[in-house]
């Protein structure tokens, strides 16, 4: 799909044709979509299936004197059985003479942040200080999903307090997942954050600039909360796997100690039992004497391993 939209006395609007001073964002375009936008603009086509490859990392592009700032942005899906799911995509962003072209295989929540809601101080006609309210908006997206994956392990840890099974042990797993996937995404962002530092992408004016390393600030913070929520997360799951397994552990000692009390009423029914002379075989009172042989054994054991803690 193909969106454009201008600027318009300090709003933005959707525009039906491509002129100067646009925003074209593709989202999970066709080929002749492409095709169209790619020809209008003079664009590079490999510039644009760049950033809809999902493998392809975090950089920085020149072709025919336009720039492509490729970084990763977070997304969050919802499956039956699991949840939310917290991934990241490559978004690219396109630099030409006049236009900004943005590009990505799905909707995120970082064109939403513009498209759906106004932005102070921004403008279409403005493209690097565009890009540079968007890079800052990616990562303040990656701090806000990177709090949400940590109240949504908060909340699977209280469930396994009372639960132990296997599906709020795999939703911790696809949560740590995430975490792998957002510090990877983070620490690639850092450096094409690094590099436009370098470039002079910014050195014309020194809003740019400072606005750079405010969104390299963030991109630093959303890298440490990332690497502690995945620690805690990981400490957390080793923990529980502990207790999972000390519990069973236990299960299995009791069943043991049962069937060893059980035992000694068997053992000792079939020595009475044999076809041999036994005591009080003739005694109007064997019976019950057995009976209570048997119990004061059962009972000697159960005490001792009351003693031992094995029950």
């Amino acid at each position: 799909m193909v969106s454009i939209y201008e600027t318009q006395q300090g709003r933005l609007h959707e525009c039906e044709h491509i002129c100067p001073g646009t925003w074209v964002d593709l989202c999970a375009p066709t080929e002749e979509e492409v095709a169209a936008v790619c020809t209008q603009l003079h664009i590079d086509v490999d510039l644009v299936r760049a950033a809809l490859d999902e493998e392809e990392r975090s950089r920085i592009d020149f072709e025919d004197g336009h720039m492509l700032i490729l970084v990763d942005t977070p997304t969050v899906e919802v499956r039956p059985g699991r949840g939310f799911v917290y991934t990241t995509l490559p978004y690219g962003i396109i630099l030409t003479e006049a236009n900004i072209v943005t590009v990505c295989l799905k909707e995120t929540a970082l064109t939403r942040a513009f498209s759906d809601s106004p932005v102070k101080n921004f403008s279409t006609k403005k493209q690097r200080r565009m890009t540079l309210q968007m890079l800052y908006r990616n990562a303040t997206l990656f701090l806000f999903y990177l709090r949400e994956v940590d109240k949504a392990s908060n909340r699977v840890e209280n469930e396994l307090h009372i639960s132990m099974k296997n599906k709020e042990l795999i939703q911790m797993l696809g949560l740590e997942k995430s975490l792998v996937y957002f510090s990877t995404s983070l620490k690639g962002n850092e450096l094409v954050l690094e590099k436009l530092m370098r470039t002079q992408f910014v050195k014309a004016y020194p809003e740019d600039e400072e606005l750079l390393e405010d969104v390299i600030i963030e991109n630093k913070q959303a890298i440490e909360m990332s690497n502690i929520y995945r620690d805690i997360l990981s400490g957390t799951m080793d923990a529980f796997a502990s207790v999972i397994s000390n519990n069973l552990n236990i299960v299995m000692k009791v069943l043991a100690s049962v069937t060893i009390i059980l035992t000694i009423p068997s053992i000792v029914f079939g020595l009475w039992g044999a076809n041999v002379p036994v005591p009080f075989e003739t005694s109007p009172y064997g019976f019950w004497v057995v009976i209570a042989i048997a119990a004061a054994l059962t009972c000697v054991a159960v005490v001792w391993m009351l003693k031992k803690k094995w029950l």
